[in-house]
């Protein structure tokens, strides 16, 4: 783990309990993982573990990820952006996003009169009990309220059909070491 010190307060959110914190300038923190353009990082001075936005990668000493960068800027059609934007999404305990484990149930993209774009998303999580759940369909609904010409967004985790580990993509099994 690669030992870091914010260089300003940045808010983050405690993990696994989904609650928003700030962090002081100054905090020693340790990198445990940087995933999707976020970055997980142990601080023991605040007693665990935290996620941190990659727009708040400068308070870490790093660049803006590339996949952050990008759906800022709002590069290629609504329906890429929409599915790149989910696909930064992961559980902060598990090196999979969303997509990839097959928690995206449901995706509807819709104009407004008003202008502008509105995307649902209907989502599940790996277990009932997951106390990041609020947090990771959070996480994806600021991804996608982020993502230009998107001016509404909600995600819904549902538990129809029960997620279970046959939903997992080809590359998440890869990556989970499962395939």
């Amino acid at each position: 783990m690669e030992r870091l010190e914010l260089t300003r307060d940045c808010n983050a959110v405690r993990i696994p309990m989904g609650d928003c914190v700030t962090l002081a300038a100054g905090t020693e923190v340790y990198l445990s993982q940087s995933l999707g353009g976020s970055f997980t990082v142990q601080a023991p001075a605040y007693g665990g573990l935290f996620r941190i936005t990659g727009l708040d990668a400068d308070a870490l000493g790093k660049p803006v990820p590339e996949e952050a960068r990008r759906l800022a800027a709002g590069e290629g059609e609504i329906e890429e952006l929409v599915a790149a934007a989910l696909s930064t999404c992961y559980d902060p305990e598990i090196p999979v996003n969303i997509v990839d484990l097959g928690l995206v149930y449901d995706t509807r993209i819709s104009d407004l009169p008003e202008g502008g774009v509105r995307v649902d998303i209907k989502m599940t999580l790996t277990a009932t009990g997951c106390g990041m759940g609020g947090a990771i369909a959070g996480d994806a609904e600021e991804k996608l309220r982020s993502i230009p010409g998107v001016t509404a967004a909600s995600v819904r985790v549902v538990w129809d059909p029960p997620w279970t580990p046959h939903m997992i993509s080809e590359e998440g099994r890869r990556k989970l070491g499962i395939a």
